[in-house]
């Protein structure tokens, strides 16, 4: 569960987007953190400050299938995104770094910029606290939760494999 403020975007916000391509030859995730939104919003680095859940519209991660987009986001501070939709290569890609993602197309339309929110993973709740109002998104399957904690696929196979 988590509980914070929120930045808010539009539709169809690509991977371009999330991390220009002039800054992929980096793996270095705090340098993609460092550029992650800079095309779209300038003042991404100040609102991480105090804002740690990104909201957006449909589609959001279309575009290229590259893995450093969601990896910048998390590495910005960002702990969820909640969407209207997500593009589908972005979304396996999320979970495949431990980045914790939900549909939900009441709350992304309803929640506003500076709203803080309280997520329940477990549940699926989402709790607009500043509004008091709650939506219900589908709760995460238990593997994917498992993945999440273990912040991500590649640390949840290796705790899989030593409990063996």
């Amino acid at each position: 569960m988590i509980s914070a403020k929120v930045i808010k975007y539009g539709d169809n916000v690509d991977t371009d987007v999330i991390i220009p391509a002039r800054h992929l030859n980096t793996s270095d995730h705090k340098e993609l953190a460092l550029h992650c939104m800079e095309d779209l919003d300038k003042d991404f680095p100040a609102k991480i400050e105090w804002a740690k859940v990104m909201i957006a519209g449909k589609n959001f991660g279309c575009g290229s299938s590259r893995e450093h987009a969601p990896i910048a986001i998390k590495a910005s501070g960002i702990e969820c995104v909640i969407a209207e939709t997500f593009a589908r290569i972005f979304y396996r890609n999320s979970i495949n770094i431990g980045l914790p993602i939900i549909e939900c197309a009441e709350a992304a339309n309803d929640i506003e910029e500076g709203n803080e929110v309280a997520i329940d993973f477990k549940t699926g709740i989402i709790t607009n606290v500043t509004k008091g109002k709650t939506y219900t998104a589908e709760a995460f399957p238990e593997f994917m939760e498992k993945i999440i904690r273990a912040e991500g696929l590649i640390n949840y196979l290796k705790q899989e494999q030593k409990n063996q």
